[in-house]
């Protein structure tokens, strides 16, 4: 049975608590396969079977939305990419994520009004009953709404969160005779909420302005004609125009015309990018130059971007283990401080010989404040988020914070070799001719007589000559598979090819021992010399290698389906501790799993590869990294982790990315709990008050976002030391 996908968005949740509640309420209905509800991009993605009444599981949705958060507005996911020439400003808008759509005017104003009212009764020497009126309506200006949604939501049995907490210190607060005291809680928890909440929606632009990489418009070509429509609407084979300082709508090829392209939104690059006649483009690179005319090779769901768009926003499903275990965490710690509070209230004043209530019941007012866990809930996964957006513009896509986390524990780093450490192209090394030839000589015999192979050792050796051949010179051309190729060049036998052709032939030749293949060339019959040709190690794969064992990774091993003297050779250049050559994908996989099997147990194990010929060890790694991904279906399919360039340099900077991840979430972890301690011995001991008790909530709410929001802007350092 099918699986039906749907997406609601949920404008206006900012509460992380009341976030995983109506997650988890959902996903206890009977219909739901599977529930997401990401807080950050406030997108509530929900699974059914196709046989399920959908509209009638959106309303009970929309309920249990309401139910905890009923100031929220419920809309369905707005695809404006469907709706023809709809500007950036006009997607900025309908997402929401504006500042000015997230701030109550109203509530500003009430505020204020409190503010003057508070002022007002602190600074006029008036009779008790005015002040505590006048201290009761700035209260009510201040913080009526944290008092109607306490109430609202104790009357439907949901107590232990922020307003509950809050409505019960202050009101207690006023019980005890502390008006101002009261009043100014609730004025710096709106304060802070108001911080906070700012915090959030930066976060959130941050997040819109890394997805303003979504084309808006494609120039589609209609005979002599041009008409501006939304890319979904374009088929395969369809030309498009692309002008100057526009945005590639989809992936295609280039039919007509030369620029340079701005690549940097994908692959983090910011050299541009000459193209012409023949190369291929992706959605999301802008044109700087030139008029491109392109044929869209890609409808836009299956293009580039729209999948590099989806692992982003969808990335916050699959969460770590640190993220799950503060969600489980604050279900437990909450009610445990207010029980704790409840006691500390009640208890002492009981046993302890002149205790006064009112005093043990202030310091349980202090427990009841400090005890919201909003610091953590909310922090760490826009921590992790951060961590994944920051990598997104490094040009390094990874599919969930759970692979993020996972980077810091591996120990162990496995590589393909072509493709990934090496170029994937041959080039012509060594030029060898016998004694009396000239070098130039020898190649153009091989460059002439390879004119016509596609072979890449043909190529290569094409490439190397770096002339115009004149094939009028070629009377006839023979390849011989597995072997070579035979032509007839101005009426002499070029014979170019392998020692085994060389035997076939009994033609007498000097072996050469050059690391890389061997092609030897004979004329009429005579050897005459030989060529030596190999795949080129990437510019950085030495330095990478040395920068992940500087980070700690214990063991580098190699497996690879080329020679076995290539793959030593290279191994032992790049320093690689173990070297498995002559390899076929499927016992690549089963050296992979003996590999993962001798770990320890909290070490992972990494394998990075082409992303298509190494699909099936990519999928099987605990982290399988997919280098030169871009525009791969393979490579965005098997892996966790997709690098948008050819560059191994990327893995130290996903490494990095990873471990200031790691670094960030632990600094509000220890930050957040350390400071709710010890102002929770504080007020239990009658140190502490209301107003250090506000700080422990919201001040160290808003400290942790901040931090949090640090990743999003963190910069990359693969230099190596030494």
């Amino acid at each position: 049975m099918a699986i039906v996908k749907k997406e609601l968005i949920v404008q206006g949740l900012d509460c992380a608590h009341c976030a995983g509640k109506i997650s988890g309420e959902i996903e206890l209905l009977p219909d739901i396969i599977s529930v997401s509800l990401n807080l950050l991009t406030q997108k509530l993605v929900y699974e059914v079977n196709s046989s399920t009444d959908t509209e009638r599981i959106k309303l009970k949705i929309i309920e249990i939305v309401n139910k905890h958060e009923p100031h929220v507005e419920i809309v369905e996911s707005i695809d404006v990419n469907k709706e023809i020439g709809a500007s950036l400003d006009e997607r900025k808008t309908k997402q929401n994520y504006s500042f000015l759509d997230e701030v109550n005017k109203n509530k500003i104003i009430r505020i204020i009004l409190g503010v003057i009212l508070f002022g007002a009764a602190l600074l006029f020497d008036l009779q008790i009953i005015p002040k505590v009126i006048i201290f009761l309506m700035s209260y009510l200006l201040i913080g009526g709404d944290v008092v109607h949604k306490a109430l609202r939501n104790t009357a439907k049995g949901q107590l232990f969160d922020e307003n509950f907490l809050m409505f019960i210190a202050t009101v207690g607060a006023f019980g005890i005779g502390e008006y101002p005291e009261a009043v100014a809680v609730m004025l710096f928890y709106q304060i802070g909420e108001f911080f906070q909440e700012s915090a959030v929606n930066r976060s959130r632009r941050s997040i819109g302005e890394l997805m303003n990489i979504r084309p808006d418009y494609a120039n589609l070509k209609e005979g002599v004609l041009e008409r501006k429509v939304s890319p979904e609407v374009i088929a395969v084979g369809q030309i498009i125009i692309i002008k100057p300082g526009e945005k590639i709508p989809l992936d295609g090829v280039v039919v007509d015309g030369e620029s340079f392209l701005d690549t940097s939104a994908l692959t983090g690059e910011f050299v541009p990018r000459g193209v012409e006649a023949g190369s291929t483009v992706l959605a999301g690179f802008i044109n700087q130059s030139g008029l491109l005319t392109v044929k869209v090779t890609k409808e836009y769901g299956e293009s580039t971007i729209a999948r590099i768009l989806d692992l982003v926003e969808n990335a916050a499903g699959n969460k770590a283990p640190t993220e799950n275990f503060i969600t489980k965490f604050a279900r437990y710690y909450t009610p445990a401080v207010v029980i704790g509070a409840a006691l500390l209230a009640v208890v002492p004043p009981l046993i302890i010989p002149g205790a006064l209530f009112t005093e043990w019941f202030y310091r349980a007012l202090v427990f009841l404040v400090v005890s919201c866990p909003c610091a953590l809930v909310l922090s760490i996964p826009l921590s992790f988020f951060g961590g994944i957006g920051g990598a997104s513009r490094s040009g390094i896509l990874i599919k969930g914070s759970n692979y993020l986390e996972a980077l810091n524990s591996v120990k162990t780093a496995v590589f393909d070799k072509t493709g990934t450490l090496t170029e994937g192209v041959f080039e012509v090394t060594s030029v060898n001719p016998i004694a009396d030839l000239a070098s130039e000589r020898l190649l153009e015999y091989a460059a002439l007589a390879e004119s016509y192979s596609s072979h890449p050792i043909a190529t290569s050796i094409l490439r190397s000559f770096g002339q115009e051949i004149d094939k009028s010179r070629i009377d006839r051309y023979e390849e011989i598979p597995g072997y070579g190729v035979k032509a007839i060049i101005q009426a002499k036998e070029v014979i170019v090819g392998n020692a085994r052709l060389m035997e076939r032939e009994n033609i007498a030749y000097d072996s050469n021992q050059d690391i890389g293949t061997v092609v030897y060339i004979a004329l009429d019959g005579e050897y005459i010399g030989n060529l030596a040709i190999s795949d080129k190690v990437k510019q950085d794969s030495l330095t990478t290698l040395q920068g992940l064992k500087q980070l700690g990774i214990k063991k580098l091993i190699m497996l690879t389906g080329d020679s076995k003297k290539v793959s030593e050779r290279i191994g032992r250049d790049l320093g690689f501790d173990e070297v498995y050559a002559e390899l076929l994908p499927d016992q690549k996989v089963e050296i992979l799993e003996r590999l993962e099997n001798e770990l320890p147990r909290k070490e992972k194990l990494m394998f990075v590869g082409d992303g298509i010929n190494d699909a099936p060890v990519l999928a099987r790694a605990d982290i399988g990294m997919a280098m030169g991904g871009l525009g791969s279906d393979a490579a965005i399919e098997a892996a966790d982790i997709v690098l948008m360039t050819d560059e191994p340099s990327k893995i130290l900077s996903a490494v990095q990315i990873a471990r200031k991840t790691r670094s960030i979430v632990w600094q509000n972890i220890f930050f957040a709990l350390g400071v709710k301690a010890i102002v929770l011995i504080m007020g239990a001991i009658g140190i502490a008050t209301i107003w250090e008790a506000v700080f422990a909530d919201v001040g160290v709410a808003v400290i942790a976002i901040l931090n949090a929001m640090r990743v999003l802007s963190f910069k990359v350092d693969v230099k190596i030391k030494g």
